[in-house]
């Protein structure tokens, strides 16, 4: 049976560093294809899907998203496998940071190399890609497994503090929209969910709708965390308003809420917080 050679998506915005990757690559492994090198994060994001490589190499500092904002939108956003047979890449992030936010990576087990990439490290990681490609191609097939893997991966680093920005914010009691000229009060103890629109962020209340002027990113280290769940990459929902919660076959979860019609998805990558307990 011809199996085709494996195949990987550089995602880096200094092209010394990328050109410096891919032929550190090439010597180290010379069946692997080099499906695309891109600058950003939306094109890594872009290419990724279009092209479904097996292996993504991601710079953690990108223009446009991040490499774990790439990682986090292609969780949500990859095809089911059962539909298309590609499972998620394996993905190894390229970062400049120091020993101690790398300590991140170690505790959730994602491969990393450190800039500038050293041949000897980089060579591990290339055994590990490999027998990480093998055993997925072992019978039985574990998908399911190996996507949980992934996913558990990056829950574990979107809320790593090494990763995140320093500092607390205080928690915010109430939303100050603006309309107009007017500024509407709105407590948060009434907001069902806060979801992302381009530069602004809707609010949403049992009663209204109101945009202001943030970003979710921005918002969200004002939130408390225990009362509201991001349960996608641009909806943040308050966990006492969460009527029901059902699984799909895909592991996405659809939730009903309190107070109004519409339903929202929770993505695979937040799925985990609906257990019945």
């Amino acid at each position: 049976m011809f199996i085709p050679p494996p195949t990987a998506l550089i995602a880096e915005d200094e092209p010394l560093l990328a050109a410096n990757l891919k032929a550190e690559l090439g010597r180290l492994w010379p069946e692997l294809r080099i499906v695309a090198s891109v600058d950003h994060g939306h094109a890594a994001v872009e290419q990724a899907l279009a092209r479904q490589p097996d292996l993504l190499f991601l710079d953690i500092r990108m223009p446009g998203l991040s490499g774990l904002e790439a990682a986090q939108t292609l969780a949500e956003d990859w095809p089911d496998a059962g539909a298309h047979g590609a499972p998620l890449p394996l993905i190894v992030f390229v970062t400049a940071f120091d020993h101690y936010a790398t300590q991140a990576f170690d505790r959730a087990a994602v491969d990393y190399v450190l800039k500038p990439v050293q041949p000897e490290r980089l060579a591990q990681t290339c055994v590990r890609l490999q027998a990480a490609l093998r055993q997925r191609m072992e019978p039985p097939t574990a998908s399911g497994a190996a996507l949980e893997a992934t996913l558990g991966q990056l829950r574990s680093l979107l809320a790593a503090p090494g990763l995140q920005p320093a500092g607390a914010l205080p928690k915010l009691g109430v939303i100050q929209a603006g309309v107009g000229a007017a500024i509407h009060m709105v407590p948060v103890a009434e907001v069902l969910y806060f979801e992302a629109a381009d530069k602004y962020v809707r609010v949403i209340t049992a009663e209204r709708e109101l945009l202001i002027r943030t970003s979710l990113r921005e918002l969200l280290p004002q939130l408390d965390e225990h009362q509201f769940w991001q349960v996608h990459r641009g909806t943040v929902v308050r966990a006492d308003a969460i009527a029901t919660a059902v699984r799909e076959e895909s592991g996405k979860v659809t939730l009903t809420l309190r107070g109004v019609k519409q339903k929202l998805t929770a993505s695979r990558l937040y799925a985990h917080r609906f257990k019945a307990m």
